[in-house]
């Protein structure tokens, strides 16, 4: 192959915007394939699904750097590698107890590990199930894939982040106002209703009833749904994630100099001035 074996993959993302986006999926399954035979990748979940079986309490898993790297990453928390006493409490407290540490904060992830590994709420944790390694793996695959694809261009990371997550979100059986607040407190899931429904910077600045508001209105009438379930679609859900690309690359046209644009505008077309 074109890869040296001892580098680890890198997706290749020649084009970014929308001609980005059609690229990356015909070749999904080829990139995360090279992606997960990579030898950080294999090296890191062979130890994880060998080792983790050993694990009984969340001291045990703060304690191992290569085992917690996975557990985090899996849910999109790898900053957290160095707050060890943090994410040791967020597993001890569990989720069970209103006031438990991951029920107090208002980003779900932190719930989502706790869940997973139930090192309090369950008499035998879900490290000792047989699959669990392999379940936990899988996962940080898929995220590891998106953080290497937000290296080089984010708002493909944001699209591919919106079909593991948004169906999730729209098909939970929580009222309708619920599932939206979610999204909102849900940073790159937000972004990307921010930006596709050409909300203003402003946006966050307004109290939280008038965005929830503001952003049902103009889903209801640009992305033409009745309610969030109808983002369980595909269809819907790719008109959502092309309209967000489409709007991000117009910004990102718009911050360049408006005198460079003017100039290759009178370059490109003398006549129509």
């Amino acid at each position: 192959g074109p890869w040296p074996r001892d580098m680890n993959f890198e997706p290749v993302l020649p084009l970014g915007g929308l001609p980005g986006w059609a690229l990356l999926n015909r070749t999904l399954a080829q990139q995360t394939d090279l992606f997960n035979k990579s030898p950080q990748i294999v090296r890191d979940t062979d130890y994880f699904e060998q080792t983790i079986g050993s694990i009984r309490t969340a001291e045990d898993l703060v304690a191992d750097r290569r085992l917690l790297r996975v557990a985090l990453g899996a849910f999109g928390l790898q900053d957290d590698i160095d707050s060890r006493a943090f994410i040791r409490t967020i597993l001890e407290e569990g989720t069970v107890r209103d006031d438990a540490l991951a029920n107090r904060l208002a980003d779900e992830r932190y719930r989502q590990l706790a869940d997973a590994f139930a090192f309090a709420d369950r008499s035998v944790p879900r490290t000792q199930l047989s699959d669990f390694g392999s379940l936990i793996t899988a996962q940080f695959r898929q995220r590891a894939f998106e953080v290497a694809v937000g290296d080089r261009d984010e708002a493909l990371r944001l699209a591919l982040n919106v079909r593991r997550e948004l169906s999730d979100v729209a098909g939970d059986d929580a009222a309708e106002d619920t599932r939206w607040l979610r999204i909102l407190g849900n940073a790159p899931l937000r972004r990307v209703f921010e930006v596709a429904l050409g909300l203003p910077e402003s946006f966050a600045q307004l109290d939280l009833d008038r965005q929830l508001d503001e952003i049902k209105d103009r889903a209801s009438r640009q992305l033409d749904i009745s309610n969030l379930s109808d983002l369980t679609e595909d269809d819907a859900q790719e008109a959502l994630i092309r309209r967000f690309l489409l709007r991000d690359q117009v910004a990102d046209f718009t911050a360049q100099s408006s005198q460079s644009i003017a100039l290759t505008l009178l370059q490109a077309a003398p006549r129509a001035f």
